[in-house]
């Protein structure tokens, strides 16, 4: 389980500390505020520890976090200020810790200051605001054949989405997870022996993925990894704005199933701009002791940077856009007099 991330001079981050929830964690903020550059960061450091590999761990971080983030160089992710810069990352688990540094001229490199004392064996999942099954068919091949300035994510994704179903001891909690997603998508996702997704619905009749509503899509993307055994106990999942393209009944629906893979082991960290979901959390939370979320509200500093306030509630993060707008647009609605 992650428990803390310190960071220094990253991206938009002058100083940032992050104390997580093993359960729920919920990223909040205006655009530009570092939300997606969170979930980005920390699946990197995960991704750069899981497995074995032949190569060092530097050498690992340095490569994922470039094909994650894209930069021209490593240093280009250190806070852009006068003067030579060190970004510090700090990434605390249960029992071992990883910390690193570099400078913002570096090219290729960073220093690591503390590795984990072990690899994790179950990787970490990120779905991105872009589904992903209707370019499914063919991507990993050609991702490894060209270069591709598409973020590795969207390969990492794909790889996960061709595990084979799952099959025995946890299918009854496989179940559990996916029905609820499956009456909602009116059918069954399968993938077919040619590399295509479709939804089988429940008159036995099939339909191609590209046909399937966007945001339906991405609740297949999610049933098919749980039901491929992908998501799994004591695993990560990371999802960038998880309400995109769903409607308020639908969100209402991926509120239960992010606090139904918690519950199941699975530490989860999204970020959101809807207030309709804060509020099914905070819903879910209040009737459910073992839901424990940890809210992260990220604010411009008048200073320079953003700054980071977390708290067990949505009042305790400061003023959310979100929150804000909607009252002001309550407000100027009951001034038209309608």
């Amino acid at each position: 389980m992650l428990n803390q991330l310190d960071i220094e001079n990253f991206t938009v981050f002058h100083q940032a500390q992050l104390c997580f929830s093993s359960t729920l964690n919920v990223f909040i903020g205006e655009n530009g505020t570092g939300k997606t550059h969170l979930l980005k960061l920390l699946y990197s450091l995960l991704m750069s520890n899981y497995r074995e590999s032949n190569s060092s761990l530097e050498k690992r971080l340095v490569t994922k976090l470039k094909n994650i983030f894209k930069p021209e160089s490593v240093g280009r992710l250190a806070t852009r200020q006068p003067g030579k810069k060190r970004c510090k990352v700090s990434l605390t688990f249960d029992s071992t810790a990883l910390e690193f540094s570099f400078a913002n001229n570096t090219k290729t490199g960073v220093k690591l200051v503390k590795s984990p004392s072990s690899s994790s064996h179950i990787p970490p999942i990120y779905i991105p605001t872009r589904e992903l099954l209707t370019i499914y068919p063919n991507f990993a091949s050609v991702y490894n054949a060209h270069i591709l300035e598409f973020e590795e994510i969207w390969y990492d994704t794909c790889l996960l989405l061709g595990n084979p179903l799952k099959r025995g001891a946890r299918e009854e909690i496989i179940g559990k997870l996916c029905n609820p997603l499956e009456d909602a998508m009116k059918g069954k996702i399968l993938l077919d022996k040619n590399g295509r997704f479709y939804i089988r619905q429940k008159n036995g009749a099939s339909l191609e993925m590209p046909l399937v509503a966007e945001g339906l899509r991405k609740f297949a993307m999610l049933a098919y990894l749980i039901a491929n055994g992908s998501l799994q106990n004591k695993s990560y999942l990371f999802w960038d704005e998880p309400e995109a393209n769903l409607n308020s009944r639908l969100i209402k629906q991926i509120a239960k199933t992010l606090a139904d893979l918690s519950a199941q082991g699975i530490q989860v960290f999204i970020a959101t701009h809807s207030l309709f979901l804060l509020r099914e959390i905070e819903i879910l939370a209040h009737g459910n002791k073992d839901l424990q979320p940890h809210y992260f509200g990220l604010h411009d500093s008048v200073t320079g940077g953003v700054t980071v306030k977390a708290d067990h509630t949505l009042d305790g993060i400061g003023n959310i856009t979100a929150l804000e707008e909607s009252l002001q647009q309550s407000d100027r609605y009951i001034d038209m007099g309608v």
